[in-house]
Parts: C-alpha cells; structure tokens; sequence
C-alpha cells in the first residue's frame, strides 16, 4: 500500500488566499451566513426506528393507469424502494469483473498527479488553446496589450477567468459552432501592472466591470484535428458585462424589493455578476448561475444581507467608490438582483437576457435541465455556500419542439412559470453508524431517501410567514423556514441524459463538526470534510416532477488509499485520487466527467472521468490537469474533443504581473491569462475508445 498522499493545509479546499480574495471575498474566513436552527439530517436519522422505516415513508407513490394519473397505492417498501433505484449497477458485497481495457469512454492511461505548470494530458493526444482572456471577438476591437487595456477595449474582447462552457450547434456554416463562456471573477493583482488594492482607479474598475459576464464567440474546426480557433467579428458574437442590459422576469419581477432609484420598475438591472457554472437548454439557450455576487456589494445593513453573505463594510475592489447601486447604504435593494440563473439566447444577439426569478435567488453554481414524460422541463440547482441547500424548479410549461418563431418565443418563457422545491434528506442507518469519519455504515453504502419540498408556485407561498416575492428574493431563508438539509457545498448538479439520474457535486466543508455547527449525517459523512463527495439522486419512479427520490453518495473523495474513500464499490487500487469535486458533464456513453477545485492532495486541479454504471461503476481515471494556480472549470465532453476552461492560472500567494507563478499558455515574459483549452486523439478517433 502506498503512502497517504499529503494534505494541502494552509488553506480551505486547497486554494490559495489569493484566489479566495478575490473569487469569493474570502467567504471561508467569515461567519457562516446559514446559521438557521433549522432541522438537519443528522437529527433525522437520530430518530429513526429501524434502517428502512424512512425509505418507507418516502417511496410510496406508483403510477395507477396508462394515462399517468398518480394514486397512492401503498406499495410496499421493496417495490417502491427498487423502482426508485433500480440499474444503480451492482450492489455492495457483488464482486466486479471488469473487462481489461477499461469502461467505453475511459479507455485512456490516466493522468498521473503532478504540479507542471502546463495542462498535463494523456498520451495520444493532442491540445490547443482555443480562446484568451483578451483576444478580440467583436468587430472594431483592437488586440490584447494589457499595457495599454481600456475598458471600451475589453468590451470587445473575450473576458477574464472563463468557467462554464457551451458548444452548440451552427447551422449552414460547416465545422463551425457557438461557444457560450461565463466568466466569473477579476483578479485585478494579476490583470494590472502596479495595482494597488487600496486605490483603484476608475479605469481600472471599468476595466474589470468589462471583463465580467458572457462571451459568444463563434469557432472554427481545423479540418482532421479537433483543433478550434475563434472566429472573429462573427455576426453572432458578443459580449455582456457588469453594464449591459438584462432584464427580471418570472414571478418577483417588477417587486418592490427589486426596485431601486435608478430602475423604478423592478424589471432592468445593469450586468450579470460572478456567473459559475451553468447550463444547455434543450431549446438551444444556455442558462448562467450568478454565484458570489455578495462580495461585489459594500455596506451592507440588514439580517438578509447577512444571510448571503454580504459585509458591512468596503469591498476588496472598492466598486461602490464608482458606482453608488453597489453601496447598500444608498441602495438596499439592488443586491438583491444578483444571485439569479440568467437564461441568454446565444443566436440572436440583439435580446435582452432574462434573469427568472421563478428559479430563486441565492449563490447559483449551476442550472442544467432535463424533461418529463410530457415535456415540462425541470431545473436542477446548487446553492454554494457550507451547510446551504439543493433545488430544483419544475415548469408548468410544455416544450414545444421545433425552431420556428413561434416555438422559440413560447420556450423562452419556460422558466418563468412553474414550483421551486428545495430538498430534505434522511439516511437510512442509525446515526450510531454515522461517527464523521467517513467509515461506512454496516449496510456497505451511504444512502437514504428524500423529498422535494415546494416554496412557492407562481404567486403562491408555500412557505408560512413569507410572500412569494419574499420566497424567491429571500430563497434562503425560505428554505430555512420548511427544514432544508444542509449540505456540504452543492455546486454543480446535471441529471444524466441517459439514466436520469442527478449528480450532485458536493465540493467539501471544513465547518463540519465544529463546535455550534451540524455535525456529520450520511449524505455528509465526514467531519473536517476536505475533499468533498458526489451524490446521486434519482426520482421515485423516474418522474422528474415528482416530490420524492432515493439517494446515495456515489463518490466520497480523497486519496483511494484513505479508508474513508469510496468509489462505488470498484477497487480503490485502479483509481485516481481525486478532491474537491465542482463542475460535471456527461459524455455520450454515461460516464461523468468531473472537473476539480482546490485539489488538497497536493497535486494540482483536473479533469476526471468515471463509470457511472455496469460492472465498472466507479472507476475513476484522470484525464487532465491544469497549469500551476488554475482551476478546472465548464467541461464539454464532445465524440472527439474535449474542451475546460483553465481558470486564474498562476493565482498563488505573492504572484503579481511584476512576479508571476505560471508562464502559461505563452510562455516567460508574457502576462498569464486565462484560457479555454481543447483536448482530442492524435489519431482522430472518439475520446477514450
């Protein structure tokens, strides 16, 4: 057995202070904003009878006849409990006989962990940087020279730090497609030349307010590689910043607590902030989660503002010196229109992106949906923040298919009308057998059942004491309110397109088991939680819509040698060590593709890819890394490409423009800059076949 790898102690999840400074405000050093007594999972499991009496009470519901009326049937809990999990794969104590060359999609010699300052990929294949923060993509805007960086410049540019990632398709314009990039934060230490942090100048934060947002950028196959290059002044590309136009929509729009003195309406915000990860919808629009947005907002003054987390006193970028809607003191409201999922139509570039409210409000990882039965699509959704909760929002609305004017218009108001639901957990073992350790209870598996519950629905409460308008706007505290369980950190969340299982990225958190904080439950098992786990969660009875579901945790990560690892049961010898898990995808053969954020186990963030089904279930093979200080972000896991957004390359403790960490992507005597980067087989076969 080989030694334990060794732990990254100086930091929370790995991360350097620089990247917590100014990627989230430090949010790990502050108190926590969820400090509800709110019931948790752990207390549920302490009062539980018997392992199976919860799994009893959450899984009754079968369909009564062919025309999908539901009644309640009473099943017993076998039926219902298998009909919940049923092709989970094999089953505790069931040998694996795998196949020697590996799950289809992962036939590939993994990554070994490694701290190069370069992206690090398997052997046969082959890379490009696609796109860099800078280069240009709109017509009249003038190449990158960060010496010489205006903000009318970076406007025209692609902009800083890019996370999630969509590729779609382009009709009629042969080996080309549409990328969609967010791009989440400013490290202004690292953009500009001298900066002093105490004293920005206007241009300066003009500057940084143009390199937030979205990018559009259409791009351009090389023909027999996977190589992509941008093409720029394409008539559909663009960029959206902190000052461009978006619009609120859905149920809260036009409430009197989105309403400020520069927008009497309640219905026109200026920008988009912090934007995560996100989505592809299946109408073609891509949806974006503003996630940190508290610590762009200064002076905050009330007990909501706490709970998002937002400080009562200046911000690290001093924006509010500028621009007063980002000073609380003279503008209570206008954080609140922040913290939405922003849905954006990446083919006309003359709309107006909408933030739907009807989605809720708080620190938006992600937003990936799938369809029920007859067409209505559900939401899944992360609030990343410690012992914070996991959503989901189901339409009212039918898609209709097609790419008429018609169709078009009618599903972009999917999202606008519908219930929000937030999720309570119940394990199935004592809570004797949950000690924080990570060891696992008697039954082989951490596992239990669960149910939606719903918020609101249109105007409708469901929440005593709270409005609608206060229930979307105050989503937190609503799901204080109704008994929410608190998680460790729900990121990123995408149901599989072929299984309709939901994965759920629970990066880590180092609050739990603290002394006045929850301690370990079986959908978080760990105290001190450093390296995170991944859930999967499918629906009783395959129904999206519906308000039960069966869960287990699918990955516990760390070092395989650690015994308070597990990967679903496969051999912990064959696979990766993997930590802090974030954004996730699927490939076309089921495998989830995860990407890593503040590696703890002293190697640096990559990308992973793991069997999600059959006797292979589980293992886990590492595909990439990233450069010295970056994060892996927005994977697309095409047939024969791979594309990751390396994001804040070279942000470690002490590097500056004068002082950089990393000389990637160009090179020594160049400024380090963010980059989307795509991977594919030197013999231009698929991925991992």
């Amino acid at each position: 057995m080989r030694n334990l790898l060794p732990f990254i102690s100086s930091h929370p999840g790995g991360r350097s202070a620089l990247t917590c400074r100014f990627r989230c405000g430090d949010a790990c050093f502050k108190e926590t904003p969820n400090n509800s007594d709110n019931e948790y999972a752990g207390d549920i499991i302490a009062g539980a009878v018997s392992r199976r009496s919860m799994m009893r009470a959450a899984a009754v519901v079968t369909v009564a006849t062919a025309a999908g009326t539901a009644a309640l049937t009473g099943p017993s809990a076998p039926q219902a409990e298998a009909a919940a999990l049923a092709g989970y794969g094999h089953k505790p104590g069931h040998p694996h006989k795998p196949a020697p060359s590996g799950a289809r999609g992962l036939r590939f010699s993994p990554v070994a962990p490694n701290k190069d300052d370069k992206v690090t990929i398997p052997d046969g294949y082959a890379q490009n940087v696609v796109i860099r923060w800078g280069e240009p993509i709109l017509r009249g805007a003038p190449a990158f020279d960060p010496d010489k960086q205006t903000a009318k410049a970076q406007a025209g540019q692609f902009g800083y730090n890019n996370d999630f990632l969509s590729l779609l398709p382009l009709r009629g314009e042969r080996g080309r497609q549409v990328l969609v990039a967010n791009h989440e934060y400013t490290d202004e230490i690292l953009m500009f030349r001298g900066y002093d942090p105490a004293n920005p100048t206007r241009e300066q934060v003009e500057i940084a307010w143009a390199a937030h947002g979205l990018s559009v950028v259409v791009v351009q196959e090389e023909h027999r590689t996977g190589k992509l290059g941008p093409v720029n002044r394409h008539p559909l590309n663009r960029r959206l910043t902190a000052t461009s136009e978006f619009r609120m929509t859905g149920p809260a729009a036009g409430s009197a607590l989105l309403r400020t003195s520069a927008d009497g309406t309640g219905r026109k915000v200026l920008g988009t902030l912090n934007n995560c990860a996100g989505g592809t919808t299946p109408w073609g629009t891509t949806l974006h989660g503003e996630e940190n947005f508290n610590q762009y907002f200064a002076n905050g003054t009330t007990d909501m503002h706490k709970r998002y987390g937002i400080g009562t006193s200046a911000t690290e970028r001093k924006w509010e010196r500028y621009d007063r809607r980002f000073d609380l003191a003279k503008e209570p409201n206008e954080a609140n229109r922040f913290g939405w999922v922003v849905e954006l139509d990446p083919y006309d570039p003359d709309s107006t992106p909408r933030k739907r409210t009807a989605l809720g409000r708080f620190k938006h990882e992600a937003a990936q949906p799938r369809l029920t039965s007859d067409g209505r699509p559900v939401v899944y959704m992360g609030d990343d923040e410690k012992f914070d909760y996991l959503y989901k929002f189901v339409s009212s609305k039918r898609m209709k298919k097609g790419n008429s004017r018609a169709a078009r218009e009618h599903n972009l108001t999917l999202l606008d009308e519908g219930t929000l639901y937030v999720a309570k957990l119940t394990g199935d073992s004592p809570a004797t057998e949950i000690d924080g350790t990570g060891k696992l209870p008697v039954d082989g598996e951490f596992d239990g059942s669960g149910v939606w519950i719903p918020l609101a629905t249109g105007t409708t409460s469901h929440v005593p004491g709270m409005t609608a308008d206060e229930v979307y706007v105050y989503t937190r505290l609503a799901g204080d309110k109704v008994g929410a369980t608190k998680m460790d950190r729900p990121e990123d969340v995408e149901p599989s397109p072929r299984t309709g299982r939901v994965y759920v990225a629970l990066t880590n958190n180092s609050d739990r088991g603290k002394a006045g904080k929850p301690g370990a439950d079986e959908a978080n098992p760990r105290n001190s939680n450093k390296h995170g786990q991944i859930l999967e969660l499918a629906e009783n009875w395959d129904d999206p819509a519906g308000d039960g579901f069966a869960w287990r945790l699918f990955l516990v990560a760390g070092d395989p040698d650690d015994p308070a690892t597990y990967f679903s049961g496969f051999p912990k010898e064959n696979v990766s060590p993997i930590s802090c898990p974030d954004n996730v995808a699927f490939d076309a053969h089921g495998n989830l593709w995860i990407s890593t954020d503040g590696n703890q186990l002293g190697s640096h963030d990559g990308l992973f890819g793991v069997a999600t089904h059959g006797d292979r279930r589980g293992e886990l093979k590492q595909f990439l890394t990233v450069p010295a200080g970056a994060e892996t972000c927005g994977p697309v896991i095409q047939d024969r490409r791979v594309l990751v957004a390396v994001q804040h390359p070279g942000e470690i403790d002490g590097a500056s423009v004068e002082k950089p960490a990393s000389v990637w992507p160009d090179g020594p005597g160049k400024i380090v800059r963010p980059s989307v980067v795509a991977v594919w087989r030197k013999d231009g076969r698929d991925i991992g076949v």
